[in-house]
């Protein structure tokens, strides 16, 4: 088979099985033949008949979708769909998006996460323009790691985010345990929407918001309310979990079963782990392997409770997100997951450069800004960076909130942290600080980083590195 061909196929037949790669070979799915069918986005189709690359049309749009049950909101997309298509592809292939802007106001794609050249990163006049309404733009990158990634605006963000633009781009290894499963997206989001399904304005409660961080009053899985999963007890399934809100941190218990950690998005741990609860910050992914032991023909719920990530902001009520439906079929042996995933080979830090970033905040009553090193983004300088520089950054948080830290074009290793792995944004708790270590071995230009609470990064919580 032809790399694409080997990839899971999903959707084309939606009673059938599915299928997944596991070392070079397809093998059938004991899950249940429709066990995705009311939770799964659809995939962008690939218009390319080269073995090596993936070749989509991406188009943003207002579109009218029935959100809530009974309501039509004019929610921003991807394809007409929230979330947009899964985009999917494999290690080493070439990504080919042809984008087409018909908002009413100009938009980019950025890839979160994803090693691109910095003519393709999405930050408007660093060095692409924005896409103007009407206008054209065509990405094209190599995908050089596997992992778990996604895509969204950097104009207006947290509007635009927040009005429904985010989607999924999957980068396969070239080969799959078995013991991982199926395969299933899942995107986490909210959006706000009054009693008559309009879309809330999306600066609302000025300054508070902006401090805050705006919360949808509607979450929503893969764009659906409560959704559901089917599962069969023992058969695993691989979770791969993506904070796409602007401002929410989801946190939940897992259900009764086996739940597994192999990774954070950007590339797999060196080893699984169990995990009992998932919390992510805003842009934060998981990956997990997921093996109900529920008793067949039993509905488990997952629910979303607050947490206390900043200055009473962890008020609020629960609200269920996700159901698990086992079916009534015999429970089957799972396959004992791999004890190494793979090796990490440690950032060499022995001549790294050390800098320090704090993250601030300022202003009064009637408006606020935030900043790195007490500047705000318009007035600061970037910061210069030697092609093949190695550095330590401590991300020092003395502010009352927790800031998600974003970093755009290349992936780092936070130190320190037990199980090793590759991020690209990591939470910085209030009063905290976090270290990582970063290597700038390829790609000049300019690159951002910023707080991914996106109502932060609005007012000032970013920042440039200027690599040469």
């Amino acid at each position: 088979m032809t790399n694409y061909m080997n990839r899971r196929i999903h959707g084309l037949f939606g009673g059938l099985a599915s299928l997944v790669l596991a070392a070079g070979v397809a093998h059938a799915s004991a899950q249940p033949g429709d066990w995705d069918v009311g939770i799964a986005s659809p995939t962008a189709t690939n218009l390319s008949h080269s073995p090596h690359v993936v070749e989509v049309n991406i188009e943003a749009s207002v579109t009218q979708l029935e959100v809530r049950p009974g309501l039509n909101s004019p929610v921003w997309t991807y394809n007409g769909t929230v979330p947009g298509p899964v985009i999917r592809a494999q290690v080493g292939d070439t990504l080919v998006v042809h984008f087409t802007n018909h908002l009413p106001e100009p938009t980019t794609i950025h890839w979160h996460g994803i090693n691109v050249p910095y003519a393709m990163d999405g930050v408007p006049d660093m060095p692409q323009p924005a896409v103007a309404p009407g206008g054209q733009f065509t990405y094209r990158f190599t995908l050089d790691a596997a992992g778990t990634y996604w895509y969204h605006p950097h104009v207006n963000s947290s509007a635009q985010v927040g009005w429904g633009l985010y989607g999924a781009l999957i980068v396969d290894e070239p080969q799959v345990p078995k013991a991982f499963g199926d395969d299933l997206v899942l995107v986490l989001s909210d959006i706000d929407i009054d009693k008559d399904g309009h879309l809330n304005e999306a600066h609302s409660m000025g300054a508070f918001g902006d401090l805050w961080g705006r919360e949808g009053n509607t979450l929503l899985v893969n764009g659906k309310l409560l959704p559901h999963v089917k599962a069969r007890a023992g058969q695993p399934q691989r979770w791969r979990i993506i904070n796409a809100s602007r401002a929410r941190y989801f946190s939940f218990a897992m259900p009764a079963g086996s739940s597994m950690r192999i990774g954070t998005g950007n590339r797999l741990t060196e080893r699984p782990e169990k995990i009992r609860r998932v919390t992510l910050a805003p842009a934060e992914r998981v990956e997990l392997v997921f093996t109900s032991q529920a008793e067949p023909g039993t509905t488990a719920l997952v629910r979303w409770t607050p947490i206390a990530r900043g200055y009473g902001v962890e008020a609020g009520d629960s609200a269920d997100i996700l159901a698990i439906d086992t079916v009534a079929e015999p429970k089957v042996a799972a396959e004992p997951l791999p004890e190494h995933l793979q090796d990490i080979e440690p950032i060499d830090i022995s001549k790294a450069v050390a800098r320090s970033l704090e993250l601030t905040i300022g202003g009064d009553r009637r408006s606020t800004w935030m900043g790195i090193n007490g500047v705000r983004y318009e007035d600061q300088k970037p910061i210069h960076f030697a092609l093949g520089e190695k550095d330590v950054w401590t991300i020092v948080n003395n502010t009352v909130f927790d800031h998600p830290f974003h970093l755009h074009g290349f992936a780092f290793q936070v130190l320190d942290e037990a199980n090793p792995t590759w991020r690209d944004t990591v939470n910085v708790p209030r009063k905290s600080s976090v270290r990582v270590a970063i290597d700038f071995n390829e790609r000049p230009g300019m690159w951002m980083f910023h707080c991914h609470i996106l109502d932060h990064a609005d007012v000032g919580m970013m920042g440039m590195v200027h690599l040469e």
